[in-house]
């Protein structure tokens, strides 16, 4: 065999390997889970109350339950109690071409009533209470040797002066806030447990440096006597990480591959005590017409868009939804479940990468497996 047939059996091998690898991989769904703080960066205490400590018990929760559910492969930043750079966990997630970065905190206020729940997508906000939660968690990168080089001379007490830096945040803002939202909602559900604090905007460095859908937990007030018991105790942690579990789920079955959900959709295991599970609300359109619907959601985000073809990349028949402080823009709508698949795809080759299909019954949101049968 001359060299030239040796040279294209090799690489023919290495076409079928690489494409054979790439087949394999293409229905598993990366999560990186981030537990913040440390080892000698505690974050925040109070009465024996460690941040570090319990960002890290509820992130092995979360990725237990993420684990045994199909086609989902969890990345950790740490399991144990070591402490890793900021840029390091982005970078983590990076590597390993992650779908979504989540990462776990718990809050802490001087004024020891602040309580609630608060889910974080990158942004440059103006809100004082944002740049405060802010500049605590990026105080971290203080503890880092050469800080100042490695950060590009960023100021953590300055969380303004990200804006003078590069922002990746419009790329990956709309599936942010969705899976930020998703995250609330199901926190919301765990009643007068937490208090639900909502979808905000704020510049944190560890969301900054990942380049994908990502979003910070502030999982409650660890400073909050009540809240802090709560986030402290084994079943508070169970309840936390299995609605942060939940939420990534559903984000994954709804935005991770062609839009449509996938045939299996085995619920999270619960490993907590066994409760009631709560009702979810549905969402009801007014004046919606009668019957099953399809739409298109191309896009989620905080900003009120109009309606114009020339904000939808020359997209018509583009309608919105105000809903839970997110406005949600829809293309199309058709009884007919093929044609929506066919919107799903003009969507798509428009740029709308992450649109998906959803479903409305005599104006009531169902599920597409529910609207198809």
């Amino acid at each position: 065999m001359n060299i030239f047939n040796k040279t294209r059996l090799i690489f023919s091998f290495f076409l079928t390997i690489t494409t054979f690898c790439a087949y394999s991989q293409t229905n598993v769904f990366k999560v990186t889970l981030d537990a913040g703080h440390g080892d000698h960066d505690f974050g925040a205490v109070y009465s024996g109350r460690i941040e570090k400590n319990i960002a890290l018990a509820i992130v092995l929760k979360v990725g237990k339950l993420l684990e045994a559910s199909p086609n989902i492969d969890v990345i950790y930043t740490r399991k144990t109690d070591v402490f890793i750079d900021l840029v390091e966990r982005a970078n983590i997630a990076n590597r390993a071409n992650s779908n979504i970065f989540v990462s776990i905190h718990c809050n802490a206020n001087k004024n020891t009533a602040a309580d609630g729940t608060e889910t974080y997508v990158m942004g440059l906000s103006k809100v004082a209470s944002n740049l405060e939660a802010a500049k605590k968690e990026n105080s971290v990168i203080t503890l880092e040797k050469d800080y100042k080089r490695k950060y590009e001379g960023f100021d953590p007490n300055s969380p303004e002066s990200m804006i003078g830096m590069t922002l990746m945040q419009e790329e990956y803002l709309d599936n942010s806030i969705s899976l930020a939202s998703k995250i609330e909602d199901n926190f919301d559900r765990l009643g007068k447990k937490l208090r639900q604090g909502g979808v905000k905007q704020a510049p944190f460095m560890v969301l900054h440096k990942a380049y994908m859908p990502r979003v910070l937990v502030e999982t409650g007030f660890v400073s909050n006597p009540t809240e802090g018991n709560i986030l402290n105790s084994e079943e508070g942690q169970d309840d936390i990480a299995k609605a942060i579990a939940e939420a990534i789920i559903s984000y994954k079955r709804e935005y991770f591959g062609n839009g449509v959900p996938e045939a299996d959709t085995r619920p999270v295991k619960d490993t907590s005590t066994a409760k009631p599970k709560a009702v979810e609300t549905p969402t009801v359109v007014k004046n919606a017409p009668k019957g099953t619907i399809f739409k298109v959601q191309l896009i989620a985000s905080i900003k009120k868009t109009p309606l114009e073809p020339k904000n939808f990349k020359g997209l018509k028949n583009v309608t919105m939804l105000f809903e839970n402080n997110i406005y949600k823009y829809f293309y199309q709508e058709t009884s007919d479940y093929e044609t929506a698949k066919k919107y799903l795809q003009e969507a798509k080759g428009k740029g709308y990468g992450a649109a998906f299909l959803i479903a409305y019954k005599d104006g009531e949101k169902i599920s597409i497996q529910d609207a198809t049968k």
